[in-house]
């Protein structure tokens, strides 16, 4: 099945599904935010490690441009960056 790690038993993905299944709406939010937060986390500092002489907000608006893509930071920023 596509997306399941290799090292995941069928049976422990049959038992995650089931936990997931059971949470409430809440729960599952609380788990997607936190997801998303560690997601930019990551990309931040992938950022950060690629270019350190950058400042804040060069490596903010490197992280946006990776989320949204070229063609929608171009329309926001146009051809006037920081970097």
């Amino acid at each position: 099945m596509p997306g399941v790690p290799s090292d995941t038993s069928p049976e422990a993905e049959r038992r995650q599904i089931e936990i997931l299944r059971g949470l409430g709406i809440a729960e599952r939010a609380r788990i997607t935010f936190e997801l998303n937060d560690n997601l930019d986390a990551i990309v931040e500092a992938g950022v950060r490690s690629r270019h350190p002489e950058w400042d804040q907000q060069q490596v903010m608006q490197e992280v946006l441009r990776l989320v949204v893509g070229d063609h929608l930071f171009q329309q926001i920023f146009g051809d006037d960056r920081t970097r």
